[in-house]
């Protein structure tokens, strides 16, 4: 029997790349739920290919078109935020790619765990804001919580049959971004075009930017210690430009086991979605007979303080990675639409998480307000 698959996020880098997999392995996968929050036309056309039973368009603006579009199939069509938890609630796929960017996906994960459904998380944001909640919720319901993040896949599959040894450290690689090695005096004008220019990896213009600011490895690190149920001493990064090794796991033998591949997401996103087995493909491979030099150096936290805050909430806790995320998404919002500069994004999220309140144990809701709170204030930051 083919898995049925539910990608949340279907329009975006890591839910087209999924849909290629399942294009690749019909007799394996099928898309059996779509959603897309705003991308109608790209919705439609991934409809009319993969004939899921149940597609949501959260822009409530766009159903009219989609339902039209998709009238002489048997697709059923929702709209709203609210739809995407009745959606994860209901019983007709078997996993769920959580691949929405950013905060909006945590409540349908959620919703996807307490209906003990298996989660293949792309989103890291989710356990950036609670990842407290999200992992007992997994526990409680005996639920696989499978990493599709090339680096916590990368760590998950070095972890296979490791359950009995003891994790001293993981090392996350981080390619650098396109700016290693520069300078406050180059990043000050920075523009958003070259922000995107990722050397190793096609990504999203969300995460493309977080990478360029090296935020995006600092959101890795806290969800590496919800993941692996780690001390923030235990989880290092080196900047690794060529983006072969994945990331490492260090046991306490001192022991070191590496993932290496060429820099695809496809490759992650099989893993997941194929767990426990691995299938073959047709993905170019990483040849060691052609001449190379694998290098790793400190990143530079002085310069992309981005990564330094990060360390700053991982230590912390509490609700402080959840004001750093939210803060963070209002900055590359507007650093996308060109409202601030390159190195104005770390002065919002610095500014707002000296703003918020500081709570040590939130519940969920005191998640959300805060999210809520930390997101008007780093509004109000953006210069009119």
């Amino acid at each position: 029997m083919s898995k049925r698959i539910a990608i949340f996020g279907s329009t975006g880098s890591i839910g087209t790349q999924a849909l290629q997999v399942i294009a690749a392995n019909p007799d394996k996968f099928s898309a059996e739920v779509l959603t897309a929050h705003t991308n109608e036309e790209l919705l439609i056309k991934q409809a009319l290919q993969f004939n899921p039973n149940v597609v949501v368009i959260v822009d409530e603006t766009k159903y009219a078109k989609v339902k039209e579009a998709l009238a002489a199939t048997d697709v059923k069509v929702f709209a709203g935020q609210k739809a995407l938890d009745e959606v994860a609630a209901m019983d007709c796929y078997d996993l769920m790619l959580a691949a929405i960017v950013g905060y909006a996906g945590l409540r349908p994960t959620l919703t996807a765990l307490e209906f003990s459904k298996p989660v293949a998380i792309a989103n890291k944001e989710i356990l950036v804001v609670a990842g407290d909640i999200v992992m007992q919720k997994a526990m409680e319901k005996r639920v696989p919580l499978i990493p599709v993040d090339s680096e916590h896949s990368a760590i998950f599959q070095c972890l296979v049959g490791e359950g009995r040894n003891k994790i001293e450290k993981i090392i996350l690689t981080a390619s650098g971004g396109p700016f290693l090695g520069k300078k406050p005096n180059f990043l000050v004008n920075v523009k958003r075009d070259h922000a995107l220019q990722h050397p190793n990896w096609s990504m999203g213009a969300k995460i493309s930017i977080d990478s360029a600011t090296l935020m995006n490895k600092g959101l890795e690190m806290i969800e590496a210690k919800w993941l692996f149920n780690l001390q923030p001493d235990q989880i290092q990064v080196m900047v690794h430009p060529q983006s072969i090794i994945h990331s490492m796991v260090q046991f306490e033998d001192g022991s070191i086991k590496a993932q290496m591949g060429l820099p695809d997401m496809k490759l992650p996103i099989q893993y997941a979605m194929a767990f426990p087995n691995r299938i073959p493909n047709k993905f170019p491979r990483w040849d060691f007979r052609r001449p190379a030099t694998l290098t790793f150096e400190e990143p530079d936290v002085k310069t992309f303080r981005n990564l330094s805050l990060a360390i700053t909430a991982l230590h912390k806790g509490g609700n402080m990675p959840c004001v750093l995320n939210a803060a963070n998404e209002i900055a590359v919002f507007a650093f996308l639409r060109n409202r601030i500069g390159f190195l104005d994004m770390t002065e919002m999220v610095e500014r707002t998480m000296d703003k918020i309140p500081f709570i040590a144990h939130p519940t969920l809701e005191e998640y959300y307000e805060t999210d809520g709170e930390a997101r008007n204030f780093a509004a109000s930051l953006i210069q009119m």
